[in-house]
């Protein structure tokens, strides 16, 4: 947790739920004045003497004007998500009643609070560690089930938990070293080197585990973008509109008929795909706008993590599609090999096509293997199951720390089969330390944490 617990003199105010109209607007308070500050415009009852975590209902009034019929859901510090104490209320969800509460709360000596303030009170306060803290935001970000369930993982303190292993192994690590160096003139080993060097390969793989999860865990929080690519009238709109089950595109028979990138969203298996139908490519063409269309496709391809190359089975040579396939694996992208049309094929052609394991035969007008090739792409993008419940790692501020910690690690190991001297193993244990606080909050600064925190929204 953060060692610097602040004692916040002041009380802020947020609305909680998004502006704007709606039946229902959550304003939140914290701080050591909420309850003395919202007894003044609360009548029905003393909120001074009630308990916490009950609920109270009645009327706000400033002074002798009903502001609104509410609902008070009071929390106690240090028993609330801040630490401090915590009332929210539930009012109609009116702007100008929003904003009549707040001038009432605020003219009585609370402030707006700044862009994820509660959240940095929660951290602040020992009640959330950083990585736990940054979690909450992922978790409001959140648009698919996988990218829900990993925030959810990393806020309940799942990946906390993870780094407190490490940790703790380092300070034993930590400790044994040091007290060697209290004992440096009598010359005792306290530490045993072998049984020091398998901790240190232990916490090595723990660690690479850990930044290998970066992989799906940037997946699952960006999304997948996809670029439908193949010559004109392979079908790639028709497929587009065969993943989305519905009519996205333009279908013709005339080639060249999709001038520019059409982009859609779908998810499969809980992770977001973006969906990029290209331009046919064809080198030439004498149509400008054609041409504009092709030398987009290309720019969509490079930048994809994968791309689909879509052919039509009756028209396309298993020779040609195997220099296609040579070209992408030669530069590095991710790629998934479409027959398109096999509907209209004879059986010994798609027995042919069948026999190249990396191919994918579908019919996209008639949706037909359409979930293969679903399946296919999660394979490609992930390369795994995404319904894993261990921690997967979502953040690059964590992923950078991750990196540092396996290279001080690798220092340490390398000095214990150097034997280099006690004092050296502590400075490079004492970095290890360092880098697994910078997660979780246990070194940091207030301009960093800033920065962390002004990207939540107000409210939160």
């Amino acid at each position: 947790m953060a060692s610097h617990v602040i004692d916040w003199d002041d009380t802020i105010v947020a609305l909680a739920t998004p502006p704007g109209m709606g039946a229902i607007g959550v304003i939140r308070v914290s701080g050591k004045q909420t309850f003395a500050l919202l007894n003044e415009l609360f009548p029905s009852k003393n909120l001074l003497e009630q308990a916490s975590h009950t609920i109270v209902v009645g009327l706000l009034k400033d002074q002798n004007k009903v502001l609104d019929e509410v609902v008070l859901s009071l929390f106690k510090g240090p028993k609330s998500y801040t630490g401090e104490d915590v009332i929210e209320i539930s009012c109609h969800g009116s702007a100008f009643i929003e904003a009549q509460i707040m001038a009432a709360i605020t003219a009585r000596g609370a402030r707006l609070a700044k862009a994820g303030e509660f959240t940095q009170r929660a951290f602040l306060n020992g009640k959330l560690d950083l990585a736990q803290a940054e979690s909450v935001a992922d978790l409001i970000a959140s648009n698919s089930e996988a990218s829900k369930r990993a925030a959810i993982h990393t806020m309940r303190g799942g990946f906390s938990t993870d780094l407190a292993y490490l940790r703790e192994q380092l300070i034993k690590f930590s400790a044994l070293i040091e007290l060697e160096l209290d004992f440096a003139e009598e010359d005792v080993e306290f530490a045993n080197r072998p049984a020091l060097h398998s901790t240190v390969n232990e916490l090595q793989q723990a660690t690479q585990q850990l930044i290998n999860s970066f992989a799906l865990g940037n997946v699952i929080k960006n999304g997948v973008q996809v670029a439908i690519i193949g010559k004109p009238n392979a079908g790639k709109s028709t497929l587009l509109n065969a993943l989305l089950n519905e009519n996205r595109a333009i279908v013709s028979d005339i080639a060249g008929t999709t001038r520019d990138t059409i982009e859609e969203v779908l998810n499969i298996e809980g992770v977001l795909f973006r969906l990029i139908d290209t331009a046919g490519i064809r080198t030439q063409t004498d149509d400008i706008i054609e041409q504009l269309g092709v030398a987009k496709s290309f720019e969509k391809m490079n930048a994809a993590d994968v791309v689909v190359y879509l052919f039509d089975a009756q028209t396309t040579s298993l020779e040609d599609i195997q220099i296609v396939a040579q070209e992408l694996t030669s530069t590095g992208i991710k790629h998934v090999l479409v027959a398109n049309k096999i509907d209209s094929i004879t059986p010994e052609k798609l027995a042919e096509l069948q026999t190249v394991a990396s191919i994918v035969c579908i019919a996209a007008k008639n949706k037909l293997a359409i979930d293969t090739l679903k399946t296919a792409l999660v394979q490609k993008a992930v390369g795994g199951d995404v319904q894993t419940e261990s921690t997967v790692v979502t953040n690059t501020r964590h992923q950078d720390a991750l990196l540092k910690l396996q290279a001080s690690l690798q220092d340490v190991s390398a000095g214990l089969s150097a034997k280099i001297t006690g004092d050296l193993l502590a400075l490079d244990i004492r970095q290890c330390l360092h880098y697994l606080g910078l997660i979780t909050g246990e070194i940091t600064n207030d301009d960093q944490l800033d920065y962390i925190f002004s990207k939540f929204c107000i409210g939160k």
